[in-house]
């Protein structure tokens, strides 16, 4: 789960890492009052969207008067704002943050990841700060210096202090910096991220060391230990089908094809989209119902499917295991009925109690295409639908 800027330098408060002082506004006017508040002249207002590259995107305003920051507000509150992550279609802000602005001496990078290569956490520190870490892995990876954290013991004052010497963070703010890094690593550990990304973290000329942009993901299996965490939620930054999806425990993510496809098991749903594009189709989706899924659970996936309006044809392909072939007929035909088929419908049942699963579906009444194989169903779903 994602959440924004202004929230996750909230939760890096809590745990003594220094951020800008500031607040977050839904409106020109809340904008101003968070403005009055702060000190000093100089303002920034940031749009808060679960996108990266907001400031060469425009989204990022440098304000010198509370004038500037209603004119600055104004202009983005409702902006769509075109990243290179969000895709061509953007996001349109809704809420902004409103921040003091620091004396800003130098910009660097920290993130903190789980490494699958060693089942470790690890902190990343570069120099290369405010840059896409992308870039730098691909143009200067020796820039990128690694702490692998032992679990055991958790991140020790001494691999903070080595990895800010290594990048070169000047000897004067070093303490500052191995606080920050303790601080964000025990964040990381304490809420379940999955990342914990600092872009840039800067020195600044009056001797702080504080995260100036702050990008927190959170483990969806680990929420919930954490309500107030789940409470930070933006559902206007979500697909709605990948919500609805995740009311029924269903893993589902929209993707721009024109095939729906409806698995059990992430891999095979992975080979069911690769097989789809073989044979020069398009998935619309990824979709595992899972091992456990009731006839509801099949119903309300069916539905979502169907409810994208770029789906011209729909590929059920199911290796019943622990799932049974006749649940999975009896959530096809009951969605069906219930929204209407409109559209070709081709399916692949195999396993336990296959012949009972296919004994549902052809007494349906429904329109429906047997396959006798994975391949044999997305090559005939591919021809429907062209």
């Amino acid at each position: 789960m994602n959440v924004h800027e202004y929230q996750g330098k909230q939760v890096l408060k809590q745990y003594g890492v220094t951020v800008p002082n500031g607040g977050v506004a839904f409106s020109p006017d809340e904008a101003v009052e968070v403005a009055k508040g702060l000190q000093g002249d100089l303002y920034v207002v940031k749009a808060q969207i679960h996108a990266g590259g907001r400031g060469k995107a425009g989204g990022v305003k440098l304000a010198k008067s509370l004038d500037e920051v209603r004119t600055y507000a104004s202009e983005l509150l409702g902006k769509v704002l075109v990243t290179h992550q969000t895709g061509p279609e953007g996001k349109e802000v809704k809420r902004l943050l409103i921040e003091e602005g620091c004396p800003i001496e130098k910009e660097y990078y920290i993130g903190v990841v789980i490494d699958r290569s060693t089942n470790r956490v690890v902190m990343m520190g570069s120099e290369e700060g405010g840059t896409e870490i992308e870039e730098v892995a691909a143009k200067n990876p020796e820039k990128i210096i690694k702490e692998v954290i032992d679990p055991a013991v958790g991140m020790m004052p001494f691999q903070a202090m080595r990895l800010a010497h290594k990048i070169n963070i000047p000897k004067d703010k070093r303490r500052e910096a191995v606080k920050f890094m303790l601080g964000l690593y025990q964040a990381f550990v304490d809420k379940d991220c999955s990342l914990a990304e600092i872009n840039p973290l800067v020195t600044t000329t009056d001797g702080r060391v504080m995260a100036l942009d702050a990008k927190l993901n959170f483990d969806a299996n680990a929420l919930y230990r954490h309500p107030e965490i789940l409470e930070m939620r933006d559902l206007d930054e979500e697909d709605p089908k990948e919500i609805e999806a995740s009311k029924y425990d269903l893993s589902y993510v929209a993707l721009d094809g024109n095939i729906g496809c409806m698995v059990n098991g992430a891999g095979l749903a992975m080979a069911t989209m690769d097989i789809i594009k073989h044979y020069n189709g398009e998935p619309a989706n990824f979709l595992d119902v899972g091992g456990g899924a009731t006839t509801e659970k099949v119903t309300e996936a069916f539905k979502i499917i169907l409810s994208d309006p770029k789906v011209e044809g729909i590929f059920v392909n199911i290796f019943g295991g622990i799932m049974k072939c006749d649940v999975i007929a009896n959530g096809v035909v009951e969605a069906a009925k219930q929204v209407g088929l409109d559209r070709p419908l081709v399916v692949r049942l195999e396993g336990t109690n296959v012949e009972l699963g296919k004994q549902i579906l052809n007494e349906s009444g429904l329109e429906i295409i047997a396959a006798d194989s994975m391949a044999d169903g997305a090559k005939k779903i591919v021809e429907l639908v062209k």
